[in-house]
């Protein structure tokens, strides 16, 4: 299997004046937001102007020495935090065409393959699994699997009756469907075969 790590394609090798500033303002923002303040709380106990504050959080203007100090005294942090965010790894995943990790998860039925598309280990408290899932003539029908978590489906190739609790939705290439997986859930009716459809879930990581 083929799979290329690439950096944040938005983030450049080298790092300059508006990089930094902008690492800073979002960074600001994120705090700012966690503690419940709006903008013209925190730049009151920062002595800025809101003004002056909106423009550093989008990162048009440089912050001084000065106001970062107020800033991370407002905010009840080091100033050390305030640069949490420069030259920070963002990892990305690149996985080519038919190289997804074929996959079992818990609860698969015969004849459904699940290609694993890519998976980061981060600092979220969320996990996201993104697979392709193929279905033949040898597959299974399974409309009572359940987990934890959101899942989305797109659609991508031929037909499919698909059970979600008391409802029964037919998927064509085109259509999506999110839902609390929580609920029994799954393909019910093969009706155009081979289908394919893209499922996302999303979960709480464990601590």
């Amino acid at each position: 299997m083929a799979v290329q790590y690439q950096q944040d394609p938005h983030k450049t090798a080298e790092f300059g004046e508006s990089d930094l500033q902008s690492a800073v303002g979002r960074q600001v923002r994120q705090l700012r937001r966690s503690k419940g303040l709006t903008i013209t709380q925190l730049a009151a106990d920062a002595h800025l102007s809101s003004g002056m504050l909106s423009k550093l959080e989008n990162g048009q203007t440089a912050p001084s020495l000065g106001t970062l100090k107020a800033l991370s005294q407002a905010l009840g942090v080091p100033i050390t935090t305030l640069f949490k965010g420069y030259e920070e790894t963002r990892e990305a995943m690149h996985v080519k065409a038919g190289d997804g990790i074929i996959a079992a998860r818990a609860g698969t039925r015969a004849g459904h393959q699940y290609n694993l598309l890519g998976s980061i280990s981060g600092s979220s408290s969320v996990t996201v699994e993104p697979y392709l899932i193929e279905l033949t003539e040898t597959s299974d029908t399974f409309p009572t699997f359940q987990h934890e978590g959101l899942e989305f489906l797109y659609m991508l190739e031929g037909r499919v009756g698909y059970r979600h609790g008391k409802a029964l939705y037919d998927l064509e290439p085109g259509d999506s469907l999110f839902f609390d997986a929580d609920a029994p859930h799954g393909p019910e009716k093969l009706r155009a075969l081979p289908a394919r459809y893209l499922s996302i879930i999303c979960y709480p990581q464990e601590n």
